[in-house]
């Protein structure tokens, strides 16, 4: 597990340089606020119809090829990003780097084959944490590199520093990552188109409710992480160096949670209690956001996201996970990875008219509302905070017999 922690970390690196610096890269090609945020939505929307196959592929072929095709492509998008002289060479770099994302529903698969049901929220809580890692000095050596000044920021540089990262990702899969899923295990999910994996999921009751609540976080979350640098751009005067450093405080305490606490607080209240706080905290961070005119509101708004994130995340994630065999890990998560991916294309581009045409609060209060909405269908699915453990596997995915 260390070294899969240390190649996805060293690849999220790459990741969080340019995701901060993407709505500066449309405004500096004279992209409006909803231009903006379909920007971010086009990585999302690639991955959507991509994620399952790259999933229903690990299973088939194991984790490393898929790890390291990922990779590879997104050493190219990069590439292809910095070199970006108009806005369409923008959204193209986005759709290749989308449409090969692959490496995080292949990683949080390889971390199923090799934990305990009862490790697994903390193996979810590691991934976690190379994401916050990711976000800490990803978004703060972008913001380093690019500048301040949102006239004069230097955009291709950061870019060219992401391909060289996920080249050293690639390097670090193809020489030290040995393989986690045997090849007697390969053929035991039955092949299934990607329409028929999402609505064998949604026949299970329990899975299909917390896919739910998945993709009601990950909407939420998108929005307010996709229209970030134009409130902070508008509201507080910023640019793309201010925001990094933002961004980096957001995935420090995210790291701490879910790289640090989430074991111990998994075997003390279960993920079901994690996950309930964990939404009531994203709730009022969110709400919290829009009213900050000052950096220690701003900077308690975020330890509250972070916070509640840090709950969240490997708790819904474990959750998800448990619900599945063993021989279609990599397809139930695919499958989360692809609603994700929708939550990510549905949310920007909301956000961005949003911003425009109903204030530059309205993407926060809108997230907020969802994550409540998720709060309540997962107290009603667990039946309070003293819900028992839902541990069981459901059938297979597939149709229904």
């Amino acid at each position: 597990m260390p070294t899969l922690f240390l190649i996805v970390l060293i690849d999220l690196i790459g990741f969080g340089l340019v995701i901060p610096l993407l709505p500066f890269y449309g405004v500096r090609f004279g992209a409006a606020a909803p231009e903006v945020t379909w920007l971010l939505a086009t990585y999302s929307l690639m991955q959507l119809l991509a994620a399952p196959l790259w999933g229903r592929l690990s299973d088939r072929i194991g984790r490393r090829p898929v790890l390291m095709a990922s990779m590879a492509a997104s050493a190219l998008a990069y590439i292809w990003l910095g070199a970006a002289d108009a806005l369409w060479m923008l959204f193209a770099a986005r759709a290749l780097a989308g449409a090969c994302a692959g490496n995080i529903a292949a990683a949080q698969a390889y971390i199923a084959d090799i934990t305990k049901p009862e490790e697994r929220a903390h193996g979810m809580g590691m991934i976690g944490a190379a994401f916050g890692l990711g976000f800490i000095f990803g978004p703060a050596l972008g913001g380093f590199l690019a500048g301040n000044n949102p006239a004069t920021a230097n955009l291709q540089t950061p870019a060219w520093a992401a391909a060289g990262l996920s080249f050293v990702a690639l390097c670090g899969v193809l020489f030290v990552l040995r393989e986690s899923h045997p090849r007697e295990r390969r053929g035991q999910a039955r092949p299934q188109s990607r329409v028929g994996l999402i609505r064998g999921a949604l026949r299970r009751p329990v899975l299909a409710r917390l896919i739910m609540i998945f993709f009601l976080v990950i909407l939420a979350f998108a929005a307010m992480e996709s229209i970030f640098a134009l409130w902070a751009l508008r509201q507080l005067d910023w640019g793309p160096e201010k925001v990094g450093y933002v961004f980096a405080y957001l995935g420090l305490l995210s790291a701490i949670m879910q790289g640090g606490l989430t074991r111990r607080l998994t075997k003390r209240y279960g993920e079901e209690r994690l996950l309930l706080c964990g939404l009531v905290l994203l709730a009022i961070g969110l709400v919290v956001v829009p009213f900050s005119r000052d950096l220690a509101l701003l900077g308690g708004a975020f330890a509250v996201l972070a916070i509640g994130l840090g709950l969240t995340q490997p708790a819904l994630t474990s959750l998800i996970s448990r619900r599945a065999g063993g021989g279609e890990q990599g397809e139930v998560l695919g499958v989360t990875q692809s609603i994700g991916s929708l939550a990510r294309v549905i949310g920007p581009p909301l956000a961005g008219y949003l911003f425009a045409d109903l204030g530059h609060s309205s993407p926060f209060l809108w997230g907020a509302m969802l994550v409540v909405l998720a709060f309540l269908l997962a107290l009603n699915l667990f039946g309070g905070f003293g819900a028992a453990r839902l541990v069981e596997p459901e059938p297979p995915l597939g149709p229904a017999r």
